[in-house]
């Protein structure tokens, strides 16, 4: 008895050793028991490698199926599996209805390999003719199953046969890593004196991967002030003060952030004229970005006083850089510059705080002194 069960283990173990592996690599193919369509002999394995390019899943279905059932496929089966996951393990007979049996069932790979295993243990009750399977390479539509985030198109995906590409939306530019949107927004420059500066398809998701600079440059004398308005949406960190994207600001030697989060940065004096803004975003993230307005303001100048018998047009309490002042004399004055006498004179507020001249004085013209002469001849006559 001994000796029989050690027969049987030892020749269990040769035949185990005898299963072979099969390796396929055409697009579709065939795959059938062994002494298909007789009956399949007792002890034996069978393993069919199934590889096909990338941007390709196996779909795996039977034309005909009869193999010994058991409890859990105990026996004899077919499994179909990954490198790392059973597909569905079959056995059974397909007129015996059960859930083992593959039916009308397809069986489809998550990627570009499959392996189908055929096992049948020591002895048969009776005859079973096996399976015969079919096997095809269908194409991967990339653009509606895949899931994982970070490797989907920002904007367009667009699917072909064993593969994807990805494209962009009219303005921006396909990244290096061929499946970010980004934008060129490195040169703008603003030289008004006011004006609104946005991140990119605001209030939408700015772009990611994107470095975008924006320039206030204005004549010397003037100093830009920055207020964020409405929505302030950048992605942030619990813990680092913003890693992923920022926006800072350097206005001359002082520079202002970064800023991120959802809490807008109050108001900035830059105290210069000239103002440089950085906005740089990662790889990832769907946050709303930013919206600021910016004013300038020039260097005052003393409060002006009227000469006698004339006005000054406008008439503010305030004077700044670049605002002009027009002098000019009532009826019958003239303006008097530089023993020059003239209808009207301006000035105009520098760059360092001072007028560009005096105020000028007002005296008669000519013509009211000759009148006024002639009326005295004609009283002392």
């Amino acid at each position: 008895m001994r000796w029989l069960l050690l027969c049987y283990g030892l020749c269990f173990s040769l035949l185990k050793a005898s299963g072979h592996t099969v390796e396929l690599n055409d697009m579709f193919g065939q795959i059938q028991s062994p002494g298909y369509p007789d009956s399949y002999p007792s002890d034996s394995e069978v393993t069919w490698n199934i590889t096909v390019p990338e941007g390709f899943r196996i779909k795996l279905y039977f034309m005909h199926f009869n193999l010994e059932s058991s409890y859990l496929c105990e026996y004899d089966y077919v499994k179909v599996e990954t490198e790392d996951q059973v597909l569905a393990t079959f056995c059974g007979k397909e007129t015996t209805d059960t859930e083992q049996t593959p039916g009308q069932e397809v069986v489809l790979s998550p990627g570009s390999f499959m392996s189908v295993t055929f096992r049948s243990d020591f002895s048969n009750e009776e005859r079973f003719t096996g399976f015969d399977a079919h096997y095809m390479a269908v194409d991967v539509d990339e653009c509606k199953e895949r899931e994982d985030e970070e490797l989907s198109c920002d904007h367009y995906c667009h699917n072909y046969i064993g593969g994807y590409y990805c494209s962009c939306r009219f303005g921006y530019i396909l990244h290096t890593d061929n499946r970010t949107c980004r934008v060129e927004c490195s040169d703008n420059l603003f030289t008004q004196r006011t004006g609104l500066i946005t991140s990119p398809d605001y209030p939408n998701p700015y772009p990611k991967s994107s470095e975008c600079f924006y320039t206030i440059e204005l004549e010397e004398g003037f100093m830009v002030s920055l207020q964020f308005e409405d929505l302030f949406d950048i992605e942030d960190h619990p813990e680092v003060p913003c890693p992923y994207d920022f926006i800072k600001i350097k206005a001359g030697s002082n520079v202002f952030g970064p800023f991120c989060g959802e809490k807008a940065p109050e108001l900035i004096s830059t105290q210069s004229h000239s103002v440089q803004i950085l906005f740089h975003s990662d790889n990832s993230g769907e946050n709303r970005g930013w919206r600021l307005s910016y004013r300038a303001a020039g260097n005052e100048c003393p409060g002006l006083r009227p000469p006698v018998h004339g006005k000054i047009e406008p008439l503010q309490t305030t004077y700044s850089f670049k605002d002009q002042v027009l002098v000019s004399c009532d009826t019958g004055y003239k303006v008097l510059k530089d023993n020059v006498m003239m209808d009207t004179f301006q000035i105009e507020c520098l760059k360092d705080g001072t007028w560009s001249n005096k105020i000028p004085t007002c005296q008669k013209s000519e013509i009211d002194l000759e009148s006024e002469l002639q009326a005295e001849q004609v009283t002392d006559e």
